[in-house]
Protein backbone atom coordinates (compact mmCIF):
# COMPACT_ATOMS: atom_id res chain seq x y z
CA UNK A 1 0.00 0.00 0.00
CA UNK A 2 1.46 3.28 -1.05
CA UNK A 3 3.14 5.22 1.74
CA UNK A 4 2.73 2.44 4.34
CA UNK A 5 5.74 0.47 5.52
CA UNK A 6 5.03 -3.23 5.84
CA UNK A 7 6.61 -4.89 8.88
CA UNK A 8 8.81 -7.93 8.39
CA UNK A 9 6.88 -9.81 11.10
CA UNK A 10 3.58 -9.50 12.91
CA UNK A 11 3.69 -11.70 16.01
CA UNK A 12 0.18 -12.97 16.75
CA UNK A 13 0.98 -15.26 19.68
CA UNK A 14 3.84 -17.54 20.71
CA UNK A 15 2.93 -20.13 18.04
CA UNK A 16 1.68 -17.94 15.20
CA UNK A 17 3.12 -15.04 13.23
CA UNK A 18 2.96 -13.36 9.85
CA UNK A 19 6.17 -13.06 7.84
CA UNK A 20 6.42 -10.52 5.03
CA UNK A 21 6.39 -12.13 1.58
CA UNK A 22 9.64 -12.92 -0.19
CA UNK A 23 10.16 -14.64 -3.54
CA UNK A 24 11.90 -17.50 -1.69
CA UNK A 25 8.70 -19.53 -1.52
CA UNK A 26 8.89 -22.89 -3.32
CA UNK A 27 6.93 -24.39 -0.38
CA UNK A 28 3.82 -22.49 -1.53
CA UNK A 29 3.56 -24.51 -4.73
CA UNK A 30 2.14 -27.51 -2.83
CA UNK A 31 -0.72 -25.38 -1.50
CA UNK A 32 -1.69 -24.29 -4.99
CA UNK A 33 -1.59 -27.78 -6.46
CA UNK A 34 -4.09 -29.22 -3.99
CA UNK A 35 -7.49 -29.58 -5.73
CA UNK A 36 -9.57 -28.87 -2.61
CA UNK A 37 -7.57 -25.74 -1.78
CA UNK A 38 -7.88 -24.52 -5.36
CA UNK A 39 -11.63 -25.10 -5.33
CA UNK A 40 -11.98 -22.98 -2.18
CA UNK A 41 -9.71 -20.23 -3.54
CA UNK A 42 -10.50 -20.09 -7.26
CA UNK A 43 -13.57 -22.22 -7.82
CA UNK A 44 -11.37 -24.30 -10.14
CA UNK A 45 -9.06 -27.25 -9.66
CA UNK A 46 -6.34 -26.47 -12.22
CA UNK A 47 -2.97 -26.71 -10.43
CA UNK A 48 -0.69 -23.67 -10.40
CA UNK A 49 2.84 -23.69 -11.75
CA UNK A 50 5.57 -21.95 -9.77
CA UNK A 51 5.41 -19.15 -12.35
CA UNK A 52 1.70 -18.69 -11.64
CA UNK A 53 2.36 -18.69 -7.87
CA UNK A 54 4.88 -15.85 -8.35
CA UNK A 55 2.44 -13.98 -10.62
CA UNK A 56 -0.29 -14.29 -7.99
CA UNK A 57 1.93 -13.00 -5.19
CA UNK A 58 3.21 -10.09 -7.30
CA UNK A 59 -0.38 -9.19 -8.23
CA UNK A 60 -1.30 -9.18 -4.52
CA UNK A 61 1.82 -7.17 -3.60
CA UNK A 62 0.85 -4.49 -6.09
CA UNK A 63 -2.38 -3.98 -4.14
CA UNK A 64 -1.39 -4.39 -0.51
CA UNK A 65 0.60 -6.33 2.03
CA UNK A 66 1.35 -10.04 1.55
CA UNK A 67 2.41 -12.36 4.36
CA UNK A 68 3.18 -16.01 4.88
CA UNK A 69 1.36 -17.45 7.87
CA UNK A 70 3.96 -19.21 10.01
CA UNK A 71 3.22 -21.72 12.75
CA UNK A 72 5.40 -23.07 15.57
CA UNK A 73 3.27 -25.40 17.70
CA UNK A 74 6.13 -27.30 19.42
CA UNK A 75 8.75 -24.59 19.83
CA UNK A 76 10.98 -26.12 17.14
CA UNK A 77 10.86 -23.16 14.76
CA UNK A 78 8.30 -21.44 12.59
CA UNK A 79 7.21 -23.05 9.32
CA UNK A 80 4.96 -21.55 6.62
CA UNK A 81 1.44 -23.01 6.53
CA UNK A 82 -0.43 -20.51 4.38
CA UNK A 83 -0.63 -16.96 3.14
CA UNK A 84 -2.72 -13.85 3.53
CA UNK A 85 -2.88 -10.50 1.76
CA UNK A 86 -4.60 -7.38 2.92
CA UNK A 87 -5.68 -3.98 1.69
CA UNK A 88 -8.89 -2.03 2.19
CA UNK A 89 -10.83 -3.84 -0.53
CA UNK A 90 -9.80 -7.46 0.03
CA UNK A 91 -8.24 -9.97 2.45
CA UNK A 92 -7.55 -13.25 0.64
CA UNK A 93 -6.30 -15.95 3.02
CA UNK A 94 -5.24 -19.57 2.47
CA UNK A 95 -4.39 -22.10 5.14
CA UNK A 96 -2.36 -24.27 2.79
CA UNK A 97 -1.96 -27.18 5.19
CA UNK A 98 -5.38 -28.90 5.14
CA UNK A 99 -4.90 -30.51 8.56
CA UNK A 100 -4.62 -27.08 10.17
CA UNK A 101 -7.91 -25.72 8.82
CA UNK A 102 -10.76 -25.31 11.28
CA UNK A 103 -8.48 -24.79 14.30
CA UNK A 104 -8.87 -21.00 14.66
CA UNK A 105 -5.64 -20.04 12.89
CA UNK A 106 -7.42 -18.07 10.16
CA UNK A 107 -9.49 -16.19 12.73
CA UNK A 108 -6.37 -15.17 14.67
CA UNK A 109 -4.69 -14.01 11.45
CA UNK A 110 -7.68 -11.95 10.30
CA UNK A 111 -8.13 -10.35 13.73
CA UNK A 112 -4.42 -9.41 13.78
CA UNK A 113 -4.86 -7.70 10.39
CA UNK A 114 -8.03 -5.97 11.62
CA UNK A 115 -5.92 -4.55 14.46
CA UNK A 116 -3.27 -3.46 11.95
CA UNK A 117 -5.92 -1.75 9.82
CA UNK A 118 -7.21 0.12 12.88
CA UNK A 119 -3.66 1.31 13.71
CA UNK A 120 -3.29 2.47 10.10
CA UNK A 121 -6.49 4.51 10.41
CA UNK A 122 -8.68 2.50 8.05
CA UNK A 123 -12.41 3.00 8.52
CA UNK A 124 -13.38 -0.40 7.10
CA UNK A 125 -12.09 -3.59 5.49
CA UNK A 126 -13.70 -5.66 2.77
CA UNK A 127 -13.46 -9.15 1.35
CA UNK A 128 -14.14 -9.02 -2.40
CA UNK A 129 -15.83 -12.43 -2.60
CA UNK A 130 -16.24 -15.62 -0.63
CA UNK A 131 -17.81 -18.42 -2.60
CA UNK A 132 -21.24 -19.55 -1.44
CA UNK A 133 -20.00 -23.11 -0.84
CA UNK A 134 -16.93 -22.00 1.18
CA UNK A 135 -18.81 -22.21 4.45
CA UNK A 136 -15.64 -22.35 6.57
CA UNK A 137 -14.37 -19.00 5.25
CA UNK A 138 -17.78 -17.39 5.49
CA UNK A 139 -18.17 -18.45 9.14
CA UNK A 140 -14.61 -17.40 9.99
CA UNK A 141 -14.99 -13.89 8.53
CA UNK A 142 -18.41 -13.49 10.17
CA UNK A 143 -16.87 -14.54 13.52
CA UNK A 144 -14.33 -11.74 12.96
CA UNK A 145 -17.11 -9.16 12.60
CA UNK A 146 -17.47 -9.07 8.80
CA UNK A 147 -20.98 -8.91 7.39
CA UNK A 148 -22.18 -9.89 3.91
CA UNK A 149 -23.04 -6.70 2.03
CA UNK A 150 -23.51 -7.66 -1.63
CA UNK A 151 -24.34 -10.81 -3.54
CA UNK A 152 -21.68 -11.63 -6.13
CA UNK A 153 -22.00 -14.04 -9.05
CA UNK A 154 -20.57 -16.90 -6.96
CA UNK A 155 -21.03 -15.84 -3.35
CA UNK A 156 -20.89 -12.72 -1.20
CA UNK A 157 -18.82 -9.59 -0.65
CA UNK A 158 -18.14 -8.78 3.01
CA UNK A 159 -17.33 -5.64 5.01
CA UNK A 160 -16.27 -4.84 8.54
CA UNK A 161 -16.46 -1.33 9.92
CA UNK A 162 -13.54 -0.44 12.17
Amino acid sequence: MSGIEQPEFIQIDKTLRLHRYTDDCPFALNWYQDEHTLWLVDGKTTPYTMEKVYQMYHYLQARGEVYFIEYNPCGNGFVPIGDVAFWREDMPIVIGEPGLRGHGIGKKVILALVDRAKRLGFSSLEVAEIYEYNVGSRKMFEACGFMPIDKTPNGWRYRRLL
